[in-house]
This record gives C-alpha cells, structure tokens and sequence, in this order.
C-alpha cells in the first residue's frame, strides 16, 4: 500500500474521530489539518462532516480551506475523498435553510431528500444497499450490492450522469458515490460500514488516479 500521508480536513464539524481511526485501521499515516498551511504536504485528502451545508462552507473560507482545497485538488490533483457533507460541499450550489456556494467541482446541487413513498423518514438513517453505475477503483473487491451505512437529509443531484459512481433506493433514486479525475465522494459514512467501508478506505489509500 502507497497511501501516504492522508490529511483529514477538521474544520470544526463532523465525527472526525471516527474518521481517523478508520484510516488507521486501513494502515494510513494521519495528519489533522485545522487551516490551510498544515494541508500542504500530504499525499492524499480526506474531507469529512456532519451538519449544514452553509456552515460548512463558511468554516471552510475562514480557516483558508478553500482556496488551498482548489489549489492542491484541481491544480495539484492530489487525490481527495470526500464524506456525507464532505461529498455534498463539492456541489455547485446546496439549499439547506438557503442557498449557498459549494466548492462547485460538480455540476450539482444539492436538494432535500423528498421519497416518494410517505413511510419512509428523513433523515435517512442505517443501511441501505449501493448499486454501482459504473466501475471505480474505489469500491474494487465489494460485492455487486454491499450494504452501507447512511445518515442525511440532503443528497447530490448530478447534472452529469458520468459523475455518478453509484446509487441508492430510497423512495427514489439517491446519488450514494460521485467520481472524477482525482476526485471521490461518497453521501454514505465509509468510516461506519464495517467490513465494507474499511475496505473503500483502504482502496482510496492505494488509489492512484
């Protein structure tokens, strides 16, 4: 395995420590990153969280995240895995209590979960199984349909179908995995599906875009 150093974005949202103990499960070498100039040697990047979408683009601007995630990701291409909020920020725009800029490496936006089928509640809470739409390394070694944990009331709607890794059911089509270049992303929390996360975790950690 070739991961290297793995940067964990802490910006003050999220379960960060369940995030990294994850990584270290699957043999990646930590570094917490609070501002933008503990980000710049890592070899790999990791951007977590929980919570509003507004509140986490604005924690991102103040500690300097942003302009330093633009430089090393899409100038740099270093490789970045993004989780539930993480995957969501990268989205154009997000409505949540609002509307706000994301990151906008995805042609998307990011929309309150409305299923269709009235028993169903928001947020999604537990597992629910991903069917892939396309092959990504990432995921290499799990089954055609593996089980993963969710936890949200938003989710990202693609304007680009070939950004979507994979999807899941619930009361709808939900996008569950978006990919591109050295870009990952996933609404599901890798870091609490067991076997199966711990393996997405060791894949992105050898993953070479």
């Amino acid at each position: 395995m070739s991961g290297g150093t793995v940067g964990i974005i802490d910006y003050g949202m999220g379960n960060i420590l369940s995030v990294c103990h994850a990584v270290e499960m699957a043999g990646g070498d930590i570094v917490m990153c609070t501002s933008a100039d503990q980000i710049g040697g890592v070899e790999r990047i990791i951007l977590p969280g929980v919570g509003a979408f507004g509140d986490c683009m604005r924690n991102l601007r103040e500690r300097g995240l942003v302009d330093a995630l633009n430089r090393l990701v899409l100038e740099q291409k270093i490789p970045i895995l993004g989780i539930c909020l993480g995957m969501q920020v990268m989205a154009k725009r997000g409505f949540e209590g609002g509307e706000y800029d994301g990151l906008g490496w995805f042609e998307a936006d990011v929309v309150r979960l409305v299923p269709n089928d009235a028993s169903l509640r928001v947020p999604q809470i537990g597992w629910n199984d991903v069917t892939f739409q396309r092959d990504c390394e990432l995921f290499g070694g799990l089954p055609e349909a593996p089980d993963l944990y969710f936890v949200h009331s938003y989710y990202m709607r693609c304007e680009r179908r070939e950004n979507v890794i994979a999807t899941c059911d619930y009361g709808g089509t939900v996008t569950a995995a978006v990919g591109k270049d050295n870009i990952v992303a996933t609404q599901f929390h890798p870091e609490k599906s067991q076997d199966y996360g711990l393996k997405i975790i060791r894949n992105f950690l050898s993953w070479q875009p």
